[in-house]
């Protein structure tokens, strides 16, 4: 086979596949992205961005994600009939703290997300392929053989992998053979999309929603379509929504029944009819071949994990196929994106079908959003790659878990610790912990009490590629340094003692994290042997 091609086939072209594109071109992976629409998609669609998912921009260093993500408003809940309302909140306000800088659960529209990272794409000299789309997979040994169409045009293209994000209707799952079980609910459907309005009785300060979960409309504003745009959504489980789906003039007749205010109708932006289906795969891979997001799981809105889910799925797969592609690990690495995701997937499922539930039973729109949602307590503690020598074995797991910051094991979310000082080779200034994760390395931080605790480690990450294992000491608050020569990264002093908190370190302590790319605890050892132990989980010839 010719692979001077792109090594990665990537299908579909929304969050997940964007995300995983990014991962691949930051590990200098080159890929090609397809996409079968011809035009870049519409729509706010799910647009609720939880605390991991903005941890997880920041180590891509796309900022503006967060930048741009607005407060979800608090919820004005109308009585039927009337203007009189009760305020609901959908999340709870959280003010960051020095571990979790992210500490909210913003509101960023799709279409917007999917212009912010095509932009960081381009600076990879990458483009999404519109128009485009995968008719079959074949593989080999080898590679993959994918036939692409455009304007009726047949491509054979031979690549080394292929890694499909064509949501649940795309061809790549069922091109790979995996199954997708589940169930479809028929009496739980609703319209949604984007339209602009004028409603001079409605504050565009607020969240509105009219009627009941069975039937009634919500209207949230958004200035990303429109200083009068909204994104609304229609419930009505009686309602024939193909039809109004199709159908502007039913559209805002709906509306206009609910709200009881003069409504100017502008434009119908985009709009999608949904039904509640409840689906996930057997399996993430089959040989060469993955699934991410949608195409590997569909759940309720219940919870917004959806998009989230899509692109934690993508950034742990990225980096690990990123060191098989280069032949710096094995293969084998690659299981490991099925068996620390799937049960994630299967969890988060149970969850979003119990709120579900209880929108059904209780007939609300908002039930109380719990704090697992936040996806911070997300852990692969179980994975085979993982490894630590200070954990009680034996204990339960569960993958899809609430953050609890009183306990940190390998497998954990790696915590953030502002205000560190840099006294190490060529440093001066502050960092955060977070600055130091990215995707195409490891990060090995060595707390000490001294430098010269730290030297005995120094041996064993000089046998590694700088490339993909950076490393820093971090020293305490009390450390006396201010200039240090040093073979490490960066030297660090903790100086408000934030890192040596969140990382769970007593007073002349000595542990060693291995952080992954994915910004997950890979690793919590005693010594230069454990960070030996743990890379060769990792690395071939380690």
């Amino acid at each position: 086979m010719n692979f001077s091609r792109p090594p990665v086939l990537i299908v579909g072209a929304g969050p997940a596949g964007l995300v995983a594109a990014l991962t691949l071109l930051q590990n200098g992976i080159p890929v090609r992205i397809i996409d079968k629409d011809p035009n870049p998609r519409i729509g706010q669609r799910g647009a609720g961005i939880w605390s991991r998912s903005f941890e997880l921009f920041n180590f891509l260093n796309v900022p503006e994600v967060y930048d741009l993500a607005k407060p979800f408003p608090e919820i004005h809940s109308y009585k039927t009939g009337t203007l009189e309302y009760a305020t609901e909140y959908l999340v709870p306000h959280l003010e960051p703290t020095p571990s979790i800088p992210f500490h909210a659960a913003n509101s960023l529209g799709q279409q917007l997300l999917d212009v912010i990272l095509r932009r960081h794409l381009e600076k990879f000299s990458c483009s999404v392929e519109m128009g485009t789309e995968l008719r079959s997979v074949e593989q080999s040994d080898e590679g993959v053989t994918a036939i692409l169409a455009k304007n009726d045009i047949l491509e054979t293209f031979y690549t080394k992998w292929v890694i499909g994000a064509d949501g649940a209707k795309g061809v790549t799952r069922k091109q790979l053979g995996l199954t997708f079980l589940g169930e479809t609910r028929d009496n739980i459907r609703m319209v949604m999309g984007d339209i602009r309005l004028k409603a001079p009785g409605l504050d565009r300060a607020y969240w509105h929603r009219f009627g009941n979960f069975k039937r009634g409309i919500s209207l949230r504003p958004t200035d990303e379509i429109g200083e009068d745009g909204w994104q609304f959504s229609i419930f009505d489980h009686d309602l024939d929504v193909t039809k109004v789906a199709q159908s502007e003039e039913m559209i805002f007749k709906i509306i206009s029944s609910y709200v009881h205010t003069e409504i100017t109708f502008n434009k119908l932006v985009w709009v999608s009819e949904w039904k509640a289906n409840i689906r996930m795969v057997n399996k993430l891979s089959e040989g060469r071949g993955f699934v991410v997001g949608d195409a590997a799981h569909i759940h309720s809105p219940a919870g917004g994990q959806g998009l989230n889910a899509a692109i934690q799925d993508a950034f742990n797969l990225g980096w690990k196929l990123a060191l098989v592609e280069k032949g710096l690990a094995d293969k084998s690495l690659l299981e490991t994106y099925n068996s620390e995701r799937l049960p994630v997937i299967s969890e988060m499922l149970e969850m979003t079908t119990t709120i579900l539930s209880q929108q059904i039973e209780g007939n609300k729109f908002t039930v109380p959003q719990r704090p697992i949602l936040s996806m911070l307590g997300i852990n692969c503690r179980f994975s085979s790659i993982v490894l630590d020598e200070f954990a009680i074995p034996g204990k339960p797991v569960n993958a899809y878990d609430v953050l609890d910051e009183k306990n940190l094991e390998a497998g954990d979310r790696a915590p953030d610790a502002p205000n560190m000082l840099h006294v190490g080779r060529g440093g001066s200034g502050v960092k955060t912990l977070f600055s130091l994760y990215r995707p195409w390395y490891h990060t090995v931080l060595v707390f000490a009490p001294s430098h010269a605790d730290a030297i005995p480690i120094f041996g064993a990450l000089g046998t590694y590629d700088t490339s993909v294992v950076r490393s820093a000491v971090v020293l305490p608050s009390s450390a006396s340094v201010t200039s240090v020569t040093s073979p490490v990264d960066f030297v660090l002093v903790d100086q408000e003692g934030h890192a040596y908190s969140a990382y769970l370190m007593e007073a002349g302590q000595m542990k060693v994290f291995a952080i992954r790319p994915d910004g997950v605890v890979g690793a919590i050892v005693h010594g230069a042997e454990g960070v030996k132990r743990y890379f060769s989980k990792i690395f071939l010839d380690a």
